[in-house]
C-alpha cells in the first residue's frame, strides 16, 4: 500500500483508524524518489507522507490525520491504544514489528470498524534490554530524555554511529534490527533533529 503499513488499529469517532507507517524495505527509496524529495522544498517526507495518504485517503473514502502540521493528532496516545505500541525501558514508543524503529507517518479513519488482531505480548517481555545501555551519554533513562546531552554528542563528531546511522538505543533494539530501516533515513531523521 503505496510503501506504507497498518501499525495499529483503534476505534474512532467514524469507524477505524488505522496507524500507518513506513513499509519495510522500500520505504527510504519511494521517498527519494519521489517529487518531494527531488524539489528541494523543506519537509520531504511529511509532504510526500500528506500527498500520498490523502490520495489514498480519496480512493477509500476515509478522513486523513497527521502527526505533523498545526493541526497533528495525538498519534502517540493512538498508538499506546492500539495494543500494537507500548512505552519502552527508555521511554520511547515500541512498536510489535517495528521496535524502536516505529514511525508513524498518518491514519486513516474508516466509516467501518474492522477487528483488530489479538494484541501480541509486548516486545521488552523477557527481553535484556539492549537499549537501556546503548546510548553513549545516558541521554535516555526511562521517562526523562536528556535532549541537550543527545544533541551535544550528535553535534560533537560528524561521523559518529548515532549521526550515520541513528539512535543507538533505537538501533538495539532486537525487533528493530528485523526491520530493516535504511541507515540513511536513521541519518536523514537525525539530521534533521539537529536543526
Amino acid at each position: 500500500m503505496e510503501h506504507l503499513t497498518i501499525f495499529g488499529t483503534l476505534l474512532g469517532a467514524r469507524g477505524t483508524i488505522l496507524l500507518l507507517g513506513p513499509h519495510e524495505p522500500g520505504f527510504w527509496p519511494a521517498i527519494c524518489d519521489s517529487p518531494e524529495w527531488r524539489d528541494g522544498a523543506a519537509d520531504p517526507v511529511d509532504r510526500w507522507s500528506r500527498r500520498v495518504i490523502t490520495g489514498l485517503a480519496d480512493r477509500l473514502g476515509a478522513q486523513t490525520h497527521f502527526p505533523f502540521g498545526t493541526d497533528a493528532a495525538p498519534f502517540l496516545t493512538w498508538a499506546l491504544v492500539s495494543h500494537r505500541a507500548w512505552t519502552s525501558p527508555v521511554g520511547m514508543l515500541v512498536q510489535a514489528e517495528a521496535g524502536l524503529m516505529v514511525s508513524y507517518r498518518g491514519a486513516l479513519e474508516i466509516d467501518w470498524n474492522i477487528q483488530a488482531p489479538e494484541a501480541p505480548t509486548k516486545p521488552c517481555t523477557g527481553c535484556a534490554g539492549p537499549c537501556i545501555t546503548a546510548c553513549p551519554v545516558g541521554a535516555l533513562q526511562g521517562a526523562q530524555y536528556d535532549v541537550e546531552a543527545c544533541r551535544s554528542y550528535v553535534k560533537s563528531d560528524p561521523d559518529q554511529r548515532c549521526l550515520t546511522e541513528g539512535c543507538l538505543a533505537r538501533r538495539a533494539c532486537p525487533v528493530g534490527q528485523t526491520y530493516e530501516r535504511a541507515a540513511a533515513q536513521s541519518a536523514y531523521h537525525m539530521r534533521e533533529f539537529l536543526n
